[in-house]
């Protein structure tokens, strides 16, 4: 199942800087790079760099109003205009916003052509993931959001459904949004439940309208989720949604901060279950869209221990040369944390949880238990809105 892979990078994306207080610090994606590297997966796959996203093309997402408010505080980062969402807290203006956002968008739009054209079977880009980026406004980190985009242009070039799978531990909200009413497109999230954390939506009964009424699907886990019950959520939702919608190309978003070293949140899943689930992406993606699998970053705020293994992982079941989670790191990267971070690296490439144990939900559930409510709540929302039982 390992197909051909596509890993999409320009070291221009590390210019995606909000600054020295700013907690998406642009060294996560040099130190998951040069981790890549050194694990030798660059043998394995096509290093791609995409042209940035013109204005047509996030147009298809955006609007106009919105681009050239961006362009404007990419010009003069004091004059942002905060009714856009920007120059504010969470997306502080800087010089050259706008090219390098577009850039990081051009990526994944790259990936989708790339996989839907048949040039390869898997793309990857780990700087991607910008899920909450609206139509109109920047937003939790985010200002353009190239997993819509991704999904948007796969509609453009004729895809008739295209699956959206985002793990972040925040919701997707933007990407949801985007094709809110769209039946081409089924958005799927397991995030954390909204009343403990940005951005407060995410539940349940959040569905879709109109003729997409069915084709978003949230789960809201319990803040305290573990690997366990996290990967058992997973399993519970997203593959029977998959065998019943048959997506043409899955898209999936895998933001690294339900971990539980991430300090923006309260998830405590291990870098062995994202990894597991990682794998359960790249199979379902052959099971039910012929292999046509685009796989992007996201969140993920512990920046030297747990960003950089997750994605490699990521990257290496999509060049089909997964990493072993015993796998020892190579010194010369560690030597490279510490003169860029002042920070010890880890060691390995497990936090000591492989295999991942877990029960499936046809084993039956616990009405008790606060997990297996939230999976019960999803399933009863929207299952039935897709002629399946809850």
């Amino acid at each position: 199942m390992s197909g051909r892979a596509q890993l999409m990078w320009d070291e221009a994306v590390t210019g995606y800087d909000f600054g020295p207080d700013h907690p998406m610090d642009p060294v996560r994606l040099a130190l998951t790079r040069r981790l890549v590297a050194a694990f030798g997966l660059d043998r394995e796959l096509e290093v791609v760099a995409a042209k940035p996203a013109g204005d047509s093309t996030l147009r298809l997402v955006h609007r106009e109003d919105y681009i050239d408010a961006v362009k404007a505080a990419s010009a003069d980062p004091a004059g942002a205009d905060g009714s856009y969402g920007l120059g504010t807290a969470d997306d502080p203006a800087f010089a050259g916003m706008h090219e390098v956002s577009a850039l990081i968008a051009g990526q994944s739009v790259g990936a989708a052509e790339a996989v839907w054209r048949g040039d390869v079977d898997h793309a990857v880009n780990f700087a991607g993931g910008l899920h909450h980026a609206m139509p109109g406004g920047a937003s939790g980190f985010c200002i353009y959001n190239d997993a819509s985009l991704a999904v948007a242009r796969l509609l453009e070039l004729g895809a008739e459904r295209v699956a959206y799978v985002d793990v972040d531990v925040h919701h997707g909200d933007g990407v949801q949004a985007a094709f809110w009413e769209d039946p081409r497109v089924l958005t799927i999230s397991l995030h954390e439940h909204p009343r403990t954390l940005f951005p407060q939506t995410g539940w349940p009964q959040e569905a879709g309208a109109g003729e997409g009424e069915g084709a978003a699907v949230n789960v809201a886990l319990p803040a305290g989720t573990g690997d366990a019950g996290w990967v058992r959520a997973f399993h519970a939702v997203v593959p029977e949604l998959l065998a019943e919608f048959r997506p043409q190309v899955v898209v999936s978003q895998h933001g690294a901060d339900t971990h539980f070293e991430d300090p923006l949140a309260h998830l405590a899943v291990s870098l062995d279950a994202q990894r597991a689930v990682q794998v359960a992406c790249h199979e379902l993606a052959h099971e039910y869209a012929g292999g046509k699998w685009v796989a992007l970053g996201g969140g993920g705020y512990a920046v030297v221990d747990v960003v950089p293994r997750s994605w490699t992982h990521l990257v290496g079941i999509a060049a089909g040369k997964p990493v072993a989670p015993e796998a020892m790191i190579p010194e010369g990267w560690r030597q490279e944390v510490f003169a860029r971070t002042r920070q010890l690296g880890p060691q390995r490439m497990t936090d000591g949880r492989w295999p991942v144990s877990w029960a499936s939900w046809e084993a039956g559930y616990d009405p008790a238990d606060r997990l297996d409510q939230a999976v019960l709540a999803t399933r009863r929302a929207v299952f039935p809105l897709r002629g399946l039982l809850p």
